[in-house]
């Protein structure tokens, strides 16, 4: 029984998905997003290679935070100099950068390193229901709730 290796084929048909963010929960959303964009969903998946498929994220300003995490959750970003650190609640990143609150969670369950990095540059998040990606014609992929 020997272990199977996928082909270079196999690493260049890669989908374009569409997803629309409205009334999903962050959580849940960038769960499935994290298996689309490192190919779990496939039966070709290997663990070491890049596998997944692109996605396209719209209406980001309209998805849900559960739970009080919009008035708990902080998110933090620095210049790594003394005293550079800027922190800003969930509630107001949802409203001057809806896009962001989704990559992160996407990018926290990815893995880390070239592989991830990788796996992260094919997501494109987007705040309303416009992108211009309709050359690659997505695919609109529903997500149960």
């Amino acid at each position: 029984m020997s272990t199977y290796f996928p082909k270079a084929e196999d690493q260049m048909n890669r989908k374009w998905f569409l997803v629309d963010a409205t009334g999903i929960p962050v959580g849940r959303l960038s769960t499935v997003l994290a298996d689309i964009l490192s190919g779990k969903m496939k039966p070709t998946w290997t663990p070491f290679l890049d596998m997944g498929d692109h996605v396209v994220v719209v209406n980001a300003s309209k998805a849900v935070l559960t739970g009080r995490k919009a008035q708990q959750k902080m998110y933090r970003r620095t210049t790594t100099r003394p005293g550079s650190m800027k922190e800003i609640r969930a509630d107001r990143m949802q409203i001057t950068h809806p896009d962001r609150i989704i990559e992160a969670a996407v990018k926290g369950m990815l893995p880390k390193g070239p592989l991830g990095r990788a796996m992260y540059r094919k997501l494109k998040v987007y705040d309303g229901a416009d992108h211009q990606h309709d050359a690659q014609k997505p695919e609109p992929l529903t997500i149960k709730l």
